[in-house]
C-alpha cells in the first residue's frame, strides 16, 4: 500500500468519525448561524439540516434595544398542519419573553421578526430563541442584546402563613395538591405573569393547582424545566400538570399575574371607584337617556 492510499483511507476514517460524534451531540448542543449572509446564509442552513431534523439562525448574533431580529429557519421533514413554536427566553433565569406559532412553508421555511424594542427587552445579556416543531424535535440559537440595562436581581416575594395543602405565592395561599415530589419553594414572576414551583422529583407524578384569579390570569402555557409541556389539563384557573421522574421546576404561564394582590387590589380598586364618582359628579353623566 503507497502512502497516498494509505493518507486516502485515514482522511474517510476521520470523516466518518466526525460524523458520528457531530450526529450523537446535535440535540445536546444544537448549532445555529448567527451572522450568515449572503451564498454562505443558505449553506449554512442546507448542512445545518443534514445534522439536525429543524434549522434556525438570525440574521447577527448582537443587536442593541432598538433593533429587529430575523430569524430564519428549515424543517427537513415537513408534517401537514403542524407549526413551529417560538419561544424567547430573556437572561433572567425564568424571563420569557415572547411565544409565538410560525406557519411552515412547502419548502420547510418559516421565518419571523422580534423588534427589541419595549420592557421586555430592556435588560443587556443572553437571549435564547427556541423553535420547536411537531412537538419532537428543537434547536435554539443565542443572541446577546448590548446598551440597555445591566442585568439586576428582582426582590424576593413576601411570606404568609398557608396550610400544608396550600402554597404561599405573592401573598397568597393557593390550594395545591401533589405526587410523586416534594415542593421545595414557590413564588411569583411578575415580568413574565408566571408562577413558578421548584420540585424534589424522583418519580413521575402530579401537580395540581387552582390559584385564585387574584393570582393569575389567562392561564395558556406550561414549562416542565424550561420546556413546553403537553402533558397538561388547563380548565379555567384549575391546572394538572403530569410531570416525569427528576422534574425541577414547573412554570404555568398566564397573561397577568398581581404581586402581593390582597392590599394593591383593594387600593386600585378604590381608586378606580372614586374616580368614576368624581368624573360623574362633574360631568353630570346620567346611565338614563333623556327625552
Amino acid at each position: 500500500m503507497n502512502f497516498r492510499t494509505l493518507y486516502v483511507l485515514i482522511a474517510i476514517l476521520a470523516a466518518v468519525g466526525a460524523l458520528t460524534i457531530s450526529q450523537a451531540y446535535a440535540y445536546e448542543l444544537p448549532p445555529a448561524c448567527p451572522d450568515c449572509v449572503g451564498e454562505g446564509y443558505r449553506s449554512a442552513a442546507e448542512l445545518l439540516l443534514q445534522e439536525l431534523p429543524i434549522s434556525v439562525w438570525t440574521d447577527r448574533s448582537i443587536y442593541d434595544h432598538e433593533s429587529t431580529i430575523r430569524v430564519e429557519g428549515q424543517v427537513a421533514n415537513i408534517r401537514s398542519g403542524a407549526q413551529v413554536a417560538l419561544l424567547v427566553k430573556g437572561p433572567f433565569k425564568d424571563n420569557i419573553v415572547t411565544v409565538d406559532q410560525l406557519v411552515v412553508d412547502s419548502n420547510g421555511m418559516f421565518s419571523t421578526t422580534l423588534t427589541t424594542v419595549g420592557n421586555n427587552w430592556k435588560y443587556d445579556g443572553a437571549y435564547t430563541i427556541r423553535v420547536q416543531y411537531a412537538n419532537d424535535v428543537y434547536n435554539r440559537v443565542t443572541v446577546e442584546l448590548t446598551g440597555g440595562i445591566p442585568l439586576v436581581m428582582t426582590t424576593k416575594p413576601s411570606v404568609v402563613s398557608c396550610s400544608v395543602d396550600e402554597l404561599s405565592i405573592s401573598g397568597a395561599c393557593v390550594p395545591f395538591s401533589i405526587s410523586g415530589a416534594k415542593v421545595i419553594s414557590a413564588r411569583a414572576n411578575t415580568i413574565d405573569n408566571s408562577l413558578v414551583i421548584s420540585l424534589s422529583s424522583s418519580e413521575p407524578g402530579t401537580l395540581t393547582m387552582n390559584p385564585s384569579s387574584d393570582v393569575i390570569r389567562g392561564i395558556f402555557m406550561v414549562l416542565v424545566d424550561g420546556e413546553e409541556w403537553d402533558d397538561v389539563e388547563i380548565t379555567g384557573n384549575d391546572v394538572t400538570v403530569m410531570f416525569p421522574a427528576g422534574t425541577e421546576e414547573i412554570e404555568i404561564i398566564g397573561t397577568f399575574v398581581i404581586p402581593e394582590f390582597g392590599t394593591i387590589a383593594a387600593v386600585i380598586l378604590s381608586v378606580g371607584i372614586i374616580s368614576i364618582i368624581a368624573v360623574t359628579a362633574k360631568t353630570k353623566l346620567s346611565v338614563v337617556p333623556k327625552f
